[in-house]
């Protein structure tokens, strides 16, 4: 039976601030070690994820260093595209939700197994077919993942990614078209959230503001909106 979070054992909530600047505080913190940094700014490695920060993104100086810090690549920031300055390109853009899971249910769940580097082909298999969006070869390494197998192949799963202080991001939940509506989002989202408690920490999670299904899953679930973010590509212009 999943434990509500009134059934557990009582304790102080995080700071939600390290939130405004989720991806920035995680790199600074948990995923130094997966990060690339030159002063104010940094970038998780190449094949990790595309996400990238800065300690200000209001500061001119964190651009300039971010800029020499991309060297010419393309990097998503989770950022206000009013907030790129000249000499910048936006690359891409997309709106979403960034919803806290501090009333989500939580529950181990008996039919998952660990997933870890030699399952990545198949973990990126999956993805390619189910999209829950970005996830690459070394992904994996940002945390603990989960997922449900049935007749050898993998079939669902779920993860943690961005990791600020006190909160561990819910990322990568998908399933194969052929077994949605069997309720293994639900569990391995659960199953998770398990992990993350047992740590201290709280959930939390971002989803694309278009996924109204999953969003509907997320607040059935015990997920509540804390802000609008805004997933925004750039490069610096030449």
């Amino acid at each position: 039976m999943a434990e509500t979070p009134a059934e557990r054992a009582a304790g102080p909530t995080p700071d939600e601030s390290v939130l405004d600047n989720a991806v920035w505080h995680s790199m600074a913190g948990e995923h130094r070690e997966l990060c690339t940094f030159h002063s104010g700014a940094a970038r998780y490695h190449w094949e990790i994820t595309p996400f990238a920060g800065m300690a200000d993104p209001t500061d001119p100086g964190c651009w300039a260093d971010f800029g020499e810090l991309l060297e010419g690549h393309s990097a998503v920031l989770i950022i206000d595209p009013d907030l790129v300055p000249p000499g910048w390109e936006v690359t891409r853009y997309g709106r979403g939700a960034q919803m806290l899971g501090t009333d989500l249910a939580h529950a181990p769940e008996p039919d998952a197994v660990r997933l870890g580097a030699e399952d990545v082909e198949e973990m990126l298999a999956l993805v390619a077919r189910a999209r829950p969006g970005p996830f690459l070869p070394r992904t994996v390494e940002m945390g603990n993942y989960i997922g449900i197998r049935r007749g050898g192949g993998l079939i669902a799963m779920a993860g943690e990614r961005l990791h600020p202080t006190g909160w561990t991001e819910i990322s990568a939940v998908c399933t194969d078209q052929a077994h949605r509506g069997s309720g293994m989002a639900t569990r391995l989202v659960r199953a998770v959230a398990a992990g993350v408690r047992a740590r201290g920490e709280e959930p939390f999670l971002h989803v694309a503001e278009d996924n109204l299904n999953a969003i509907r899953l997320y607040e059935s679930l015990g997920f509540h909106r804390r802000r609008r973010v805004d997933f925004t590509g750039v490069k610096k212009v030449a």
